[in-house]
């Protein structure tokens, strides 16, 4: 392994290039805390019933979405979970170095409880398991139950697939688990140990004493994308300011656009001292209705979060195995997600002209889907090359291409390209690098974030490789996580939001 860059601007970020012949696009990041975040006001509106599908009238009438049965509330509980609330968030710098915690600011300083508390092993804990169950509510118990594999758990993360009544799931789940908090959301498939699957309940439960969790819940976001991110990170401002190591993690409705804006909003609170990770859900490719869990409900439109607190650092890694074919692209017009003109012409057609597209292509919404799956959009940020999938919403008539994403006018982008080696070489150095960051310490589990458009990419028979090359450096930790419409991975600045891309999260 490479000695890690340290960039100028921040000493916690490391990133790695691959030893194989391609280069990918991949970076890591310790979670460290330092410095103040101050709490921002937010309205707070009388809880609703519990086991609820909620949805705000536009969305439902954009989706032709029905709202769901609601059934009767129990075991109402606070946001704040573990841990005083504070109107400060402040702790020591820790980062990961060759197994060794440097604390900043404060020479000698030691985390709480010690340096024996925080190497102490199976203090934490994640447990993982998977029921095929066809009856959801007996699914999301059997998950639930099994997954609680360590005393004290702080929260249980469920995947479920679209096709399971998420209602029942959730009510499944609290059958087993009355009163753990609970987030978690739809999926385009469901990744644990064992290999990727379809119509399963995937829960991951985390837990021990050196674990705290905050949560908050934000609804009726689009249109207010960026203060729906504001409303999310206060689940950071009110986590326990003596633990030292942060994640921010966030699941959101796959059908809110500009979810950049979310994240924007986050950074607007945190800065860049706590990491984000997360993913939006999905549903099974039907582009209809994805689905959140917050507040025990089941919801649409709609932003949960999670703050991780741990004694013990977290990592985080995203990457992906595309590269860049000719030279840049400038966005000449755009607005709303889509990009109208680059280079002063229609965007579609200086896309496809770059890769020299079959005239199908041009003119057929299936060919250019096909075409565009596995050639996306390379948009120049601050921490790279990032990824935009091209093939979902298409416009033949204004020759515009996005994905709902925004991709700023006057911006630098790419016709990207890759195949399955290229995805799966990315995927063995998003995995090598995240556990880089760990040192010496055996990771309690991780949390994995890949694309719907990969798997769409890589097929059933590549999901499969692209599993064991995950379980092979998760070794005996147990892993879960799902295919998403777009992944979560705040490495550098204050975009992080990715297409066709794995992001990673560490828990030791």
């Amino acid at each position: 392994m490479k000695t890690p860059h340290r960039h100028r601007d921040s000493p916690e970020l490391t990133r790695r290039r691959s030893h194989g012949a391609r280069r990918h696009h991949t970076f890591s990041f310790v979670s460290t805390f330092s410095g103040t975040i101050l709490p921002v006001p937010v309205p707070n509106p009388a809880r609703r019933p519990q086991w609820t599908v909620k949805d705000t009238p536009a969305r439902n009438s954009e989706n032709n979405q029905q709202p769901g049965t609601i059934r009767p509330a129990r075991n109402a509980r606070s946001g704040d979970r573990d841990g005083p609330c504070s109107d400060r968030v402040t702790g020591p710098v820790a980062v990961t170095r060759s197994g060794q915690d440097h604390y900043g600011d404060a020479p000698g300083r030691q985390p709480p409880g010690g340096q024996a508390a925080m190497i102490e092993p199976g203090r934490r804990w994640m447990g993982v398991a998977r029921s095929a169950d066809t009856t959801s509510r007996a699914a999301g118990a059997a998950a639930a139950a099994d997954a609680i594999t360590g005393p004290d758990p702080k929260i249980l993360i469920v995947f479920f697939a679209i096709k399971h009544d998420p209602v029942e799931v959730l009510a499944g789940v609290r059958d087993a688990c009355p009163d753990v908090p609970l987030v978690g959301c739809s999926t385009h498939g469901e990744i644990a140990p064992g290999g990727p699957s379809d119509n399963t309940v995937v829960v991951a439960a985390i837990g021990g004493p050196g674990i705290e969790i905050t949560t908050s819940v934000a609804e009726a976001v689009s249109g207010r994308q960026r203060d729906a991110g504001v409303e999310i990170a206060q689940c950071a401002v009110r986590s326990n300011p003596e633990l030292p190591h942060k994640v921010l993690m966030i699941l959101t409705d796959g059908r809110i656009r500009d979810q950049e804006a979310i994240l924007r909003g986050c950074y607007g609170v945190v800065g860049a001292s706590i990491p984000l990770i997360g993913g939006a859900a999905g549903d099974g490719w039907r582009m209809a209705h994805t689905l959140v869990l917050g507040n025990d409900e089941v919801l649409t439109d709609s932003v949960v979060g999670v703050t991780i607190a741990s004694e013990a650092p977290l990592a985080v890694s995203v990457g992906h195995g595309w590269h860049k074919t000719g030279d840049p692209m400038i966005v000449t017009s755009a607005g709303n997600g889509r990009v109208y003109t680059l280079d002063d012409r229609p965007a579609m057609d200086v896309y496809l002209d770059r890769l020299g597209a079959p005239p199908e292509a041009y003119v057929e919404r299936q060919a250019f889907m096909d075409f565009a799956m596995s050639r996306p959009l390379g948009v120049q940020r601050r921490s790279g090359v990032e990824a935009r999938n091209l093939s979902t919403e298409i416009d033949l008539e204004g020759r515009s291409i996005g994905s709902g994403t925004a991709i700023d006018h006057g911006g630098l982008t790419w016709a990207m390209t890759g195949d399955e080696d290229s995805i799966l070489d990315a995927t063995e150095t998003v995995c090598e690098n995240v556990l880089a960051e760990m040192g010496d310490r055996e990771p309690v589990g991780l949390l994995i974030f890949s694309c719907a458009a990969l798997r769409a990419v890589l097929g059933d028979e590549g999901i499969k490789r692209e599993n064991e090359r995950i379980a092979k450096w998760a070794r005996t930790a147990p892993y879960a996580g799902f295919y998403t419409y777009g992944e979560i991975a705040r490495i550098r600045g204050i975009d992080g939001f990715h297409n066709q891309t794995l992001a990673v999260l560490a828990i030791s």
